[in-house]
């Protein structure tokens, strides 16, 4: 479909803007008075990062400066950890009362500056890359990660899906809830899939379209306007030929699911993560470690939705059920997921609720039973597994991108202060300090 006239001016206009910051030059050394090895497991005393450009030179201990280096002195008490990473976002969209009539009146150019300014806190939030698993608008998202790119915005590195691929009628069908013939029926080019074949032209278009991974709704969802948040809605052939011809492409899978059989179908057909996962149990658990299958958890979605079902008006009454079914249990799931020694990567949902508290998920998964630690490896060299990135980022290490957060205290002893994050840096750039 060609551009609209608005959607062109907005990307007009966000061409127009100056660089946010230079891009980095020279040798920073940056003074940690601790330092969170992800890679090794282990929290370091004084160390300094070395960066050369937007790469880690090198890593050494205590407080040393480099002959001409700028230094970046972070204050006592202050712990550096590799720039966050949230597998599960949704940066052009974010929960109000308001938001299932938004799609009657807002245009996709009003559509990219509420995406600049989620980018923007999330980035703020210590979270430096992030999957954007299905977009608002048309190739939205696609345009945000290419102004981020190109220096136009302050935002994490964002690797999108693009619009989510569903059934007739499933999660993330853009007509659900709309009167019949108020808008097109949608076919593989608006992500809407009935066969094998239109399963692998949808995954084409994906790629016409400049997408960086792919998302499918497995099952059925809490939000979306239909009355199932987990009947299956993929057959197994057609999430095959998803994932063959992702792979065509290098596209990863990911997969939005609540629903037992959805899940089975999913983790059957070879997709690299799961989301949510509400209904995953030891039935399942088995069959995801010998497929290699990843899970992405999203506790704090569950528990704002469920917060959120219990307000008079803040959701239709067809989603509230599904709320309030649904939301308790994914803390509980994750838990067990644990445990059981599934591979966890970090993923919040953010959009389902306010963008820039992601780290609120930290909290939730240590309640859940995850080790300080473990929930800061989801966020880091997990995450980086799961992308295909970890020779680049995941870990404060020479050779990979100077990503480097920055918290005042003990993460390991108060996991709450991962929502105090006082100090950012993407690419060697410095976007927020003390």
């Amino acid at each position: 479909m060609p551009a609209s006239p608005l959607r062109l001016l907005s990307l007009a206009l966000i061409a127009a803007l100056p660089a946010v910051a230079d891009a980095a030059e020279g040798i920073t050394a940056l003074h940690c008075p601790a330092l969170i090895d992800t890679a090794a497991g282990k929290r370091l005393g004084a160390t300094t990062v070395v960066v050369d450009g937007n790469r880690i030179r090198e890593i050494k201990a205590g407080t040393v400066t480099p002959d001409g280096a700028r230094v970046i002195a972070l204050p006592a008490g202050s712990t550096c950890l590799p720039g966050l990473m949230d597998m599960h976002t949704h940066l052009t969209s974010e929960t109000s009362r308001d938001s299932y009539s938004e799609g009657f009146r807002l245009n996709d150019a009003d559509i990219a500056f509420k995406g600049a300014v989620f980018a923007e806190r999330t980035l703020m939030a210590g979270f430096t890359t992030v999957r954007d698993l299905g977009e608002r608008g048309a190739g939205v998202s696609i345009s945000l990660r290419n102004a981020v790119n190109q220096g136009m915005l302050k935002g994490p590195r964002i690797f999108t899906a693009g619009k989510s691929i569903a059934s007739t009628g499933g999660h993330a069908d853009p007509t659900n809830g709309t009167r019949r013939g108020l808008l097109p029926d949608p076919g593989p080019e608006d992500g809407v899939v009935n066969n094998v074949d239109d399963a692998r032209k949808a995954v084409r278009q994906h790629y016409k379209d400049g997408a960086d991974v792919i998302k499918i709704t497995a099952t059925g969802g809490v939000l979306s306007y239909a009355k199932s948040s987990d009947n299956p809605q993929f057959t197994v052939d057609e999430i095959k030929a998803i994932v063959d011809t992702a792979r065509d492409y290098g596209y990863t899978v990911a997969a939005h699911a609540h629903g037992k059989e959805g899940m089975r179908r999913a983790i059957e057909g070879g997709v690299t993560s799961i989301e949510h996962g509400t209904q995953m149990d030891a039935d399942l658990f088995p069959l995801m470690k010998k497929h290699g299958t990843w899970y992405v958890p999203t506790i704090i979605a569950g528990a704002f939705v469920t917060e959120k079902a219990a307000e008079p008006g803040y959701y239709p009454e067809i989603v509230r059920p599904k709320a309030l079914a649904i939301g308790p249990k994914i803390k509980g799931t994750a838990g067990a997921a644990y445990k059981a020694g599934i591979k966890i990567a970090f993923g919040t949902d953010a959009g389902v609720f306010p963008h820039g508290q992601n780290a609120r998920e930290f909290e939730l998964m240590v309640e859940a039973g995850m080790p300080p630690m473990f929930a800061l490896q989801a966020a880091t060299t997990h995450a980086a597994e799961l992308l295909g990135m970890s020779n680049d980022l995941g870990s404060l290490a020479a050779g990979k991108y100077a990503d480097v957060v920055a918290v005042p205290g003990d993460p390991l002893e108060n996991i709450g202060v991962m929502k105090q994050v006082s100090f950012v840096m993407k690419d060697g750039v410095v976007f927020k300090a003390p």
